[in-house]
């Protein structure tokens, strides 16, 4: 796969005209060595659908096409190169190279369902399902099939769904750090609002926004939703605007970014924004909107930023991508992707050391897993049994810098507010 954004970016420079608009070995590439010596002198495993004793495949349900595509196809680049790395070095176990299974979601729950069908039956495991929406009609289905996905969603409820793979601390832990980071930096007594997405992805941050104002005591002074690809927000900005909101959490998709960013300059309001983790792409920091941008906003998410060769994770991830797909550009969503499949990789191999690569498993072999190591790309997740998981708590406050790579600085590392450690995770 490349890096083409095509019609989405297009799409973006239209809106934006508005403004004007267990642990793991370091020389893994970045994955767990859950398996090691015992996993390679196991006997040989016994055939199952989607391992044919020599490959195992592993299926990703991505929108690689329309406006989300801007997600997907960097995100499903970070698995496949990956992959590539993983293969290169002997495999799972050493021994078993791993084929990733595509196939275009459009960003549509319906259709995630129609693709999961259509190759569940050769796959062993989903290394990736991107939305809230779509991870949640296709849950029931990997209930019944006794299946395993890994979410390129960060809804809390994942947390507790034993079927689900989750990596990274929570959307509504990134409002709540979020929040929390404002209020301890010159926000204290000031109005704090919310912005969402009129869907099951807006509702996460929209919990941790409702969260964050019962325990730290606060009122939100507005909040205002939208419909995913509505073209006019003027509305809703201008609500915000009157109720004079100094800060506003939004959770949105960075194809409505544009839209709203730049309905924001045009009428003059800026607030701080603190923007979950999916509203941001780098063209953004590349537009007409950098200034504006980089004086009002932050972008809550995991890790650090692009090429930061302090972080284990990152100097390996950089290298992998330069040695298997050297025309990849510096992106959020790939370093998503590539820690998805440092997640798949330590439940695989706990899975070729139990002898048993069949649905159930990999079902099992997750609930073995203890303290995964994402060496700072992601937090550690603590695995097991669903209803014992620990998701990372931390979450990284970025800033608008466009002569960053993708935009964005890290203004706080792996931050962590007290209240965050206050969250209650249930399943949906």
């Amino acid at each position: 796969m490349r890096f083409h954004r095509g019609l989405a970016a297009a799409g973006a420079a239209a809106l934006l005209a508005l403004a004007g608009c267990g642990g793991a070995d370091e020389e893994d590439s970045g994955g767990t060595s859950t398996g090691g010596a015992a996993a390679e002198g196991a006997a040989e495993l016994k055939p199952v659908p989607g391992f044919d004793g020599k490959t195992i495949k592993v299926g990703a349900l991505s929108p690689l096409s329309g406006p989300v595509a801007v997600i997907g196809t960097p995100l499903t680049n970070g698995n496949k190169v990956f992959y590539d790395a993983l293969n290169a070095k002997g495999g799972i176990a050493g021994k078993y190279k791993v084929e990733l299974v595509q196939e275009d979601t459009q960003y549509k729950p319906d259709v995630t369902v129609q693709r999961y069908n259509r190759i569940k039956n050769d796959v062993v495991a989903f290394t990736q399902v991107l939305g809230t929406a779509s991870v949640l009609a296709v849950v029931p289905q990997l209930k019944r099939d006794k299946m395993i996905a890994a979410p390129a969603s960060l809804d809390a409820f994942w947390v507790r769904e034993p079927n689900l793979l989750p990596v990274g601390g929570p959307y509504q832990g990134q409002a709540i750090n979020g929040i929390d980071y404002f209020l301890k930096n010159g926000g204290e007594g000031k109005n704090v609002c919310g912005l969402f997405q009129d869907d099951a992805y807006g509702e996460a941050g929209e919990a941790g926004v409702e969260f964050a104002a019962e325990k730290l005591g606060f009122e939100p002074a507005a909040t205002q939703k939208y419909k995913a690809g509505d073209k006019d927000v003027t509305g809703q900005i201008q609500a915000l605007s009157k109720a004079k909101c100094d800060a506003v959490f939004y959770t949105g998709l960075p194809s409505d970014a544009g839209t709203v960013f730049g309905t924001a300059a045009k009428l003059g309001f800026a607030p701080r924004w603190i923007a979950q983790s999916p509203v941001w792409i780098d063209e953004l920091g590349a537009s007409p909107l950098a200034e504006y941008l980089a004086k009002t906003t932050w972008v809550v998410a995991e890790g650090t930023e692009w090429g930061d060769d302090s972080v284990p994770g990152m100097k390996q991830m950089v290298a992998d991508a330069k040695q298997f797909d050297p025309k990849q550009d510096p992106d959020y969503y790939f370093s998503f992707g590539y820690v998805q499949g440092i997640a798949m990789q330590a439940v695989l191999e706990k899975a070729v050391e139990n002898g048993d690569l069949s649905r159930e498993g990999i079902l099992e072999a997750s609930e073995q897993l203890g303290e995964v190591d994402y060496q700072g790309l992601f937090g550690n997740y603590s695995y097991g049994a669903a209803d014992s998981r620990k998701p990372p708590t931390t979450s990284t406050i970025f800033e608008v810098d466009p002569d960053k790579p993708y935009g964005l600085g890290a203004l706080e590392k792996n931050y962590e507010s007290d209240t965050v450690k206050e969250f209650e995770y249930t399943a949906r």
